[in-house]
């Protein structure tokens, strides 16, 4: 039974509203020896929202990565819902929104993909919607991956392939707008004479812009798709004067090195100290990865989190974080997705199982440690 004592929802300011930290926790000013972590507080021993959810019919595979963030006492969800066949290629962008954590009702279908596997309809699957609030123009941006799709070969992983990564501005403003509806703007980044060496057929598999100063940052993801078996998905960062663009590789820093095999999807929170931390998808078991910056542009060595332990392991594999929610005091609520356990069910050929996705959720505090490394680098 679902533990829900004390999640009570907290009356706040905006999501990425400026965390009060002391100033002991300061990352590059950590003494030698000492540096930041996170830590689970408390687990809840089941998912908050899955395919029986509320809302959920029709939903056949579940969710996958997107973001949460927190709105005058409310969370926002904005998720990938993957909703039929082809497995990974017939999507929906959905709007969920709660008060307590637990308890989510879905506000609408932002955009649905075509399900085409024929490889031709560049936005045959569409993943990972990203909002993003533009003060500048006082709308609320949407960055989302849209795929081309195709059956996959012994040589090629075809089923998300090309990644283009479009922005849609809200077309009501100011904060409210977050409800949408959203129009496309156009494509902000995608593979081309331009790209880094290490981006691959995959195209760009994920982007989230974060400002410093008054210049925008943003992680990007791929992977050399076209030959199997994959040894590496990989970061890198872009950068651009203004939300909307032109968004240019920061290719001196690319790739970025907080793992050795596979990053995906890191998220960015500033804290109250003008310090960064990004938690990201790990192949790390019952675990998310985060990374630390001083600057926004050089990142720590990932650490890993475990977000699922002992009694309360319920999913086959923890797959990707939705961000960092600040919830004052140094303590974080961090939702992720994970593929749900279900009896029978074993690995396709290609080790990728179909239990549907669902949403899980902890709480996290910030901590200092004299054991962990405070250098950064990348």
């Amino acid at each position: 039974m679902l533990d829900t004592t004390g999640w009570a929802s907290t009356s706040g300011k905006l999501f990425f509203s400026l965390l009060t930290l002391p100033s002991l926790l300061a990352f590059q000013g950590s003494a030698p020896g000492t540096g930041l972590v996170l830590a689970v507080t408390r687990r809840l021993d089941n998912p908050v929202l899955t395919i029986h959810s509320e809302g959920a019919q029709g939903n056949k595979y579940g969710f996958e990565g997107g973001r949460v963030l927190k709105l005058g006492g409310a969370y926002h969800l904005f998720t990938s819902e993957m909703v039929g066949d082809p497995h990974w290629v017939k999507m929906r962008m959905a709007h969920w929104v709660s008060r307590d954590r637990v308890h989510w009702q879905r506000l609408s279908t932002l955009l649905e993909s075509s399900g085409d596997f024929t490889g031709k309809d560049p936005r045959a699957a569409l993943w990972s919607p990203m909002p993003v609030y533009n003060a500048k123009d006082g709308r609320w941006n949407l960055f989302y991956v849209a795929y081309q799709a195709a059956p996959d070969t012994s040589q090629q992983w075809l089923t998300n392939h090309e990644g283009r990564i479009w922005r849609a501005v809200s077309e009501t403003p100011g904060m409210d707008g977050i409800d949408g509806p959203y129009k496309d703007a156009g494509i902000v980044l995608q593979r081309g004479p331009d790209s880094d060496s290490w981006e691959g057929l995959q195209g760009t598999d994920s982007f989230f812009p974060y400002r410093v100063g008054d210049r925008w940052y943003a992680f990007y993801g791929s992977a050399h798709t076209e030959k199997l078996p994959l040894s590496l998905w990989q970061v890198g960062l872009a950068k651009s004067p203004d939300l909307a663009g032109p968004w240019a590789r920061y290719t001196e820093f690319n790739p970025l090195k907080m793992e050795n095999r596979f990053v995906e999807n890191p998220i960015v929170t500033e804290l109250g100290d003008g310090s960064y931390v990004a938690v990201y998808d790990t192949d790390e078991p019952s675990a998310v990865g985060y990374t630390f910056s001083s600057d926004g542009i050089h990142w720590s060595r990932g650490q890993h989190l475990v977000v699922q332990d002992g009694n309360g392991v319920w999913a086959t594999e923890v797959r990707t974080p939705l961000g960092l929610i600040a919830e004052g005091k140094d303590s974080f609520t961090l939702f992720y997705t994970a593929n749900e356990k279900v009896p029978g069910m074993a690995p396709d050929a290609n080790g990728i199982t179909l239990t549907p996705g669902a949403m899980g959720m902890v709480e996290v505090q910030l901590k200092t440690t004299q054991t962990a490394s405070a250098g950064s680098g990348h």
